[in-house]
């Protein structure tokens, strides 16, 4: 079987006005760049506000181990699979952060023969967007020092100044810095430091902004620094966001790519899930639910933070009601979530399915809790057995109530994936029809903060409460006080467990879930809170991905996947 680069490589691209025509695109409201590659026009967009939605399909999945889950393949594969079967379809994904791509991740454009392409030039520098989110964060930055430079007519504390800088690269050197060194007319000497682009809130208002009025304004609201009197100060106050909006014009209209199959993919925005709400933006989303029958996407790492984060965030914000969910996982990772070491993974093993579908059994569990009907994909390995496909199959049948479906679109396309696709196209005609519990949050708005935090951490994550000290519980009285309290909660934990000990598999129960710290993103409309021990700027592996990336004799790149 060839690799997923040479997969990518040998594939006739359709020319992006084709792909676009699938969608009722015309050529006239596309921006190129290149021949597989287009923006949509912001005036279209705006002329589809009275079109009817498709229905929209969250793809998420258990807790991601190094085994592998296969999420955005999935997505692409059941993208591919509704059109194969008829419907109209189209996928709506990230853009990869050069930060993984350069260290552990790679690539992330789906896999095999379920791909969004062309794949190189979507996990490097693509149309460009998140270099614009960086320069507009930055510039933030930028104005913040120079505002206090020329006199600090807003008495911003130097000691309060929340606003870091950001850059789309892993550097834990630049974790924590200092700034302005080297005499009077390089500023005023104060800690600061970086986070990662995708970890910025300027990153999170751009995925969530309905438009370009609406970009202004939320970014206006971004609170960067306090005042001596402990009062916010505003990307507005600043002057700063009528010039941010400008460097992100172009890039708030949706990329349009194509699968491997011609069929329409938007790729846009690309917030971290396990700090951010990480979901692409919903500008795309909207733009695809208008043009199609279906809309299939994805949400960052397993359901416990990225479908309760989409649910939670996405859809309470953009007022999106989600359809359907697919919870992907394979015979490989629930076997890791039984304790069977990653050498082991090969042999079939039945005990350790027993054990490990105890994280699958949760995460059903979590989507139903919103209301959400749920089917199961199991992603096929080749060393799978068919009594571990079976044992799962059944497991889901009796003990869940759900239908799991067995896909092999990273070897067969859609074909891998038509039976999971007629199996959503049922449930929800099902579900609409038996009019099934409607879609709800998991809490309300007027809700305390702590209690959101609580409530999540318990329905969620299985834990018996939440800690936190007595600054942090100070923290969120002051934001209540401050009038936020209505905000949803953004948690920040590792997304390798239920708990905030990325080494505990399974299901863990009873926990208690530390609080660390807590950040307002009111650009963004929520409040994050950072659990346990997460970077907002990761560092590179003893052996990143970067050392085998290079240029082949062909001009060609190699070790990107």
């Amino acid at each position: 079987m060839k690799s997923d680069i040479e997969i990518a490589r040998d594939a006739t691209l359709r020319p992006i006005t084709e792909v676009a025509e699938k969608l009722g695109i015309g050529q006239a409201y596309l921006q190129p760049h290149g021949r597989y590659i287009a923006k949509v026009d912001a005036g279209f967009i705006e002329s589809l506000s009275n079109k009817l939605d498709g229905k929209l399909i969250l793809v998420t999945a258990i807790n991601p181990t190094p085994a592998g889950e296969g999420k955005t393949t999935t997505t692409v594969g059941l993208g591919d699979g509704l059109n194969r079967i008829g419907k109209k379809a189209t996928i709506c994904l990230r853009e990869p952060s050069l930060g993984p791509c350069f260290g552990m991740k790679g690539g992330a454009a789906g896999g095999g023969n379920a791909q969004v392409v062309p794949m190189e030039q979507i996990n490097l520098h693509f149309t460009g967007d998140f270099h614009a989110i960086t320069s507009a964060h930055n510039l933030l930055a930028a104005m913040i020092d120079n505002h206090i430079y020329w006199g600090n007519a807003l008495n911003i504390d130097t000691r309060r100044i929340t606003w870091r800088r950001a850059l789309d690269m892993n550097d834990r050197s630049l974790r924590q810095i200092v700034s302005s060194l080297g005499g009077i007319s390089n500023g005023f000497s104060r800690e600061d430091g970086f986070d990662i682009t995708v970890a910025s809130e300027v990153m999170a208002v751009f995925c969530l902004a309905r438009d370009l009025a609406d970009l202004e304004t939320r970014l206006a609201r971004m609170v960067v620094a306090y005042t001596r009197d402990k009062m916010p100060v505003t990307a507005g106050d600043l002057k700063a966001a009528g010039a941010m909006t400008v460097l992100l014009k172009e890039a708030l209209q949706p990329n349009l790519v194509q699968t491997l199959e011609g069929n329409p993919a938007f790729v846009h925005g690309g917030p971290f899930a396990n700090i951010a709400h990480g979901c692409n933006s919903v500008m795309a989303t909207r733009t695809a639910l208008k043009l199609s029958d279906f809309v299939v996407t994805e949400a960052g790492f397993g359901a416990d933070l990225g479908a309760e984060k989409f649910f939670d965030i996405k859809c309470r914000k953009a007022g999106l009601t989600p359809a359907a969910a697919v919870i992907v996982a394979t015979v490989r990772a629930l076997k890791m979530h039984g304790g069977v070491a990653r050498e082991e993974l090969g042999v079939e093993n039945i005990a350790a399915l027993k054990l490990g579908v105890s994280n699958l059994a949760r995460h059903v569990g979590n989507v139903r809790k919103f209301g959400v009907p749920v089917v199961v994909a199991i992603n096929h390995f080749t060393l799978d057995t068919d009594a571990e496909h079976s044992f799962i199959q059944n497991y889901c049948r009796d003990s869940l109530n759900v239908e799991a479906v067995i896909c092999s679109h990273w070897r067969d396309g859609s074909q891998g994936t038509a039976e999971l696709a007629q199996k959503i196209v049922t449930l929800t005609e099902t579900s609409h029809a038996a009019a099934a519990p409607s879609f709800r949050t998991l809490y309300a708005d007027d809700m305390p903060l702590w209690d959101k935090m609580r409530t999540i951490a318990m329905s969620i994550y299985g834990a018996s409460d939440i800690s936190g000290d007595a600054a942090v519980r100070s923290r969120f009285e002051e934001l209540e006080a401050a009038g936020y309290g209505r905000l949803p909660v953004c948690v920040a934990k590792t997304q390798y467990s239920f708990s905030t000990d990325p080494s505990l598999r399974g299901a863990p129960s009873g926990h208690v879930v530390p609080v660390r710290e807590v950040r307002l993103s009111a650009g963004a409309g929520f409040i994050v809170v950072i659990c346990g021990e997460i970077m907002t700027m990761p560092g590179l592996p003893r052996v990143p991905s970067a050392e085998h990336i290079k240029l082949n004799a062909h001009g060609q790149i190699e070790g990107l996947f």
